[in-house]
């Protein structure tokens, strides 16, 4: 009976982990910061590398976050506050990368990346 109690709690864990990993829109919750998109202009875009887990896994989806960028143009701080796991350290590896045109103030809003795996590629 221990057995049967043992084995089923790491069942349960490894569904929850599996199910957390593959659903397409977990949303992970924060207090906005923004609600709307960044206007400043970006001078310098990188875009996201699609991680091939999410390649094999046919995982899509949109990351969002919220971005501070400092008044002369560099991120200052990112906050994710909406996407898959899978895909959102890729979004983050990307937009730490960008530039912005400088400006007199700090500015905060959101950006989003859409993840959709190229089906002709594979």
């Amino acid at each position: 009976m221990r057995f049967q109690k043992h084995i089923g709690g790491r069942v349960f864990a490894v569904s929850a982990l599996w199910a957390s990993l593959m659903l397409p829109g977990v949303i992970v919750s924060e207090p906005a910061l923004a609600q709307t998109e960044l206007t400043r202009k970006v001078t310098a875009r990188v875009s996201p590398t699609y991680p091939d887990l999410a390649r094999r896994l046919n995982v899509s989806g949109t990351v969002k976050m919220v971005v501070v960028v400092s008044p002369n143009g560099n991120l200052k701080d990112t906050r994710v506050v909406g996407g898959n796991p899978i895909l959102v350290n890729a979004a983050l590896d990307a937009v730490k990368k960008w530039k912005f045109e400088p400006a007199q103030d700090e500015s905060t809003g959101t950006v989003e990346f859409n993840f959709r795996p190229n089906r002709s590629a594979q």
